[in-house]
Formats: structure tokens, C-alpha cells, sequence
């Protein structure tokens, strides 16, 4: 029998749909981290050299589209290379370690945006993951807002470029988890500006990082 999930408490992860501004949260946690603890920062899918180029066959819109079962197992496999090579390494030598999207993004864009077995995304987690964050953001902004702040970067990749139905299922998969993990996650509104958002998640830590004292 596969063993339950372990919790981590030093692993720090950071959801949400496209535009919600993970990239300028991440920064602000580190920083705060950084004040007196060594930090690892990563991303998904990604954040090792292997895990990087199977990003680029999963995100780039000129190559073939893989089918939900094959877009689930890329994103799984670039998962477990990364906890292995970098996620269970880091948080081994006592680091924390922030990544911008990990396990709760396939719930919610293979679960909730495409439809696929939650079941059978919860097997593939305990048997090729096998470790889960002590504390989850949810970055949560309307569709149509993130939509727009993304298409204003420009250059969007191919699951950018899905239909907003699509991320309006992602976003309520992502919503679903948080209500049902209520002892993880925290929601924070990110369509308000930036600063106000990265206060806000840095706020978070901080509490979440005083009840582990």
C-alpha cells in the first residue's frame, strides 16, 4: 500500500491561474525568507535541466498538442525529477524551498480544466511525488483579469492560449482544494495591485512561519 502524503513543512508553494502574479510574490517571499534562512526558489513544470525541456514540449504551441493523458504524465514526470534532483535535496540540507506551482496545478488544470480522474491524479502524486507543501497561496483573480495582464506580456504559450471556460474550471478546481485543505492553503485576492498582493502573501508567511515556532 502507498503511504500516505508527507507534509513538509518548509515547502512553500505558490498556485494560481495565468496573470495572477506569481512571479513578483515569489520574489517578495524569498526576500523575506532570505532575512534569516537559506532559500531554494524553483518553478513548475521545470526547474531542472531535463524537467526544463519537457516544459518546452508542454508548452510550445508550434509542437504536436498531447492528449490530457499525456500532458498528465509530462507534467508528473517533470515533478518527480525535480523532487528528486532538487525539491527533496534542498529541504534535506534545511532550506526552504518556494516553488511557483507544484501539485495542485495538475488538480486543477488536468482536473478541473480538462476534466481528468482526480482518483487517478491523487495515485500518481502518492506513488511519484509522495511529499506535499506545509503551506499553499492561492493567488486568486478573476478570469477575465488574469487573462488580460497575460495577453498584455504577450508571446502566450500554448496552455495560455486555452478558452476562458477553460480557466474558469481551473479556477473553481483550485478554489475546491483550498476550501477543502483549509489547514494549507490561503487564499489571497490578487486582483488587487501588486505591492498590496505581495504584502499580503508575505503577511501569510509570516503568520504560518510563528506557528511553527
Amino acid at each position: 500500500m502507498t503511504p500516505p502524503l508527507e507534509s513538509q513543512p518548509r515547502l512553500v508553494t505558490l498556485e494560481g491561474g495565468e496573470g495572477a502574479g506569481k512571479s513578483t510574490v515569489l520574489a517578495a517571499l524569498r526576500a523575506e525568507l532570505e532575512r534569516d534562512a537559506p532559500v531554494t526558489c524553483t518553478r513548475e513544470p521545470g526547474g531542472t535541466p531535463l524537467a526544463e525541456r519537457i516544459r518546452s514540449l508542454l508548452l510550445d504551441a508550434s509542437h504536436e498538442a498531447p492528449c490530457v493523458q499525456s500532458e498528465l504524465l509530462l507534467m508528473f514526470a517533470a515533478r518527480a525529477q525535480l523532487v528528486c534532483h532538487v525539491v527533496r535535496p534542498a529541504l534535506e540540507r534545511g532550506d526552504w524551498v518556494l516553488s511557483d506551482r507544484f501539485t495542485d496545478a495538475s488538480y486543477a488544470y488536468q482536473g478541473g480544466g480538462r476534466g481528468f480522474d482526480m482518483q487517478a491524479i491523487a495515485l500518481l502524486e502518492r506513488e511519484f511525488v509522495g511529499i506535499e507543501p506545509g503551506l499553499t497561496l492561492l493567488l486568486d483573480v478573476p478570469v477575465d483579469v488574469g487573462l488580460a495582464r497575460a495577453r498584455g506580456r504577450g508571446g502566450m504559450d500554448r496552455i495560455e492560449s486555452e478558452q476562458e471556460a477553460f480557466f474558469e474550471r481551473v479556477r473553481e478546481a483550485y478554489l475546491a482544494r483550498a476550501r477543502s485543505r483549509p489547514q494549507r492553503f490561503v487564499v489571497i485576492d490578487a486582483s488587487q495591485p501588486a505591492a498590496d498582493v505581495a504584502a499580503a502573501a508575505v503577511a501569510a508567511l509570516r503568520a504560518y512561519r510563528s506557528r511553527l515556532a
